[in-house]
């Protein structure tokens, strides 16, 4: 008998996840993502350290959002909505758009102007969202809404949504999945902190039901000029280069203090930057392509290294750490372009193109 084929996570994972047989699921078949050996990073941290890089630019519309779109835009139509909303600095509002134009409801953003990648803002009016770009930051938008969707039958959809947490804890699931067990560590971005929030949530859950064994140290990284958790304080213009993490005042800051505290583990900063040489790095070492919030995770390890504060083994086995990579590189070509050095143009004379390649 062949394996079921894949049909996304609230097929996978539906024991796990507050659907039931009446829930309509709206699916890209999303998750499944690959979690990737980093073998230049291992060797950074040292003898008997594993870095693996879970890959969630690869979900259908590039980012980890899908998990939770998926779930948000089910009970959506379960109860019967005819239009979503949200406010987005470029990953939700694709995904929104996306999921929405699959269950063939209206899609309505707001985007705080000139802040996002052109990369999401693309994806989101190619959906058939209506997009709306605000003069103020995220976290204006977010306000108005908030405002909006109490006034109107419209459904919020941003991780204010507890179905939109309830999504992506499944990341957490596909990692124990893959390496038995869950990570000594695990290390990633935070901007709006739902995602971290998520994935101690799931982490705790599998625990709970003895699918694995133990929980990780959870390590969270801001951006220096968008670090309200870091600065307990919300920040009124915050400023990064990391267009997804660009959030002075997190909707799921206390979830994301309490995964620090739970699990023992930090809530750091980086600098644009380290961000920038992260970025660069993982792409150049590694082969990953990851756009500059993602880097922030891996920026957060480097910092980590050059403090000591991963301890080699001294038992039979490896320090696992996990780096999450929360989003494509295609989701922001124009920084790529800002960061390297654009092609050299030549003639069109083959002995002039063998110096120049050094043969």
């Amino acid at each position: 008998m062949s394996e079921q084929k894949y049909k996304g996570i609230i097929q996978k994972y539906r024991r796990f996840l507050p659907v039931s047989e009446e829930t309509p699921v709206i699916t890209l078949n999303e998750g499944n993502t690959p979690l990737i050996y980093a073998g230049y990073l291992s060797r950074l941290v040292g003898k008997n350290c594993e870095v693996y890089l879970k890959c969630e630019g690869l979900n259908p519309t590039g980012s980890f959002k899908d998990r939770g779109m998926t779930l948000a835009i089910s009970k959506a139509c379960e109860e019967k909505a005819t239009a979503v909303m949200c406010a987005s600095t470029g990953n939700t509002s694709a995904s929104a758009a996306a999921y929405a134009a699959v269950a063939g409801i209206k899609c309505i953003v707001l985007i705080p102007s000139g802040a996002i990648a052109l990369g999401k803002l693309s994806q989101a009016l190619i959906h058939g969202a209506k997009v709306l770009a605000i003069k103020g930051n995220f976290d204006t938008a977010l306000s108005m809404v908030k405002e909006i969707t109490q006034a109107f039958p419209i459904t919020l959809v941003n991780s204010l949504n507890p179905y939109r947490i309830q999504g992506q804890k499944t990341a957490s699931f596909e990692i124990c999945d893959y390496l038995g067990d869950a990570p000594d560590f695990q290390i990633m971005p935070v901007g709006n902190a739902g995602n971290i929030t998520a994935y101690w949530k799931g982490y705790q859950e599998y625990q709970s039901q003895a699918l694995s064994k133990k929980l990780p140290v959870m390590l969270g990284f801001q951006a220096q000029g968008s670090a309200p958790i870091v600065r307990n304080k919300p920040i009124l213009n915050p400023e990064t280069i990391a267009t997804a993490i660009r959030i002075g005042n997190p909707a799921s800051w206390k979830g994301a203090t309490d995964a620090r505290d739970e699990s023992g583990g930090l809530i750091d900063m980086v600098s644009d930057t380290q961000i920038l040489a992260a970025y660069k790095m993982l792409a150049e070492k590694e082969g990953v392509f990851a756009e500059p919030a993602s880097a922030a995770s891996i920026a957060g390890l480097l910092k980590l290294i050059k403090k000591g504060y991963f301890t080699p083994s001294t038992k039979h086995r490896k320090i696992r750490i996990v780096c999450i990579l929360t989003g494509h590189g295609l989701k922001d070509p124009e920084r790529a372009i800002k960061t390297i050095k654009p092609p050299k143009l030549m003639r069109a004379d083959l002995k002039t193109i063998i110096k120049e390649i050094g043969y």
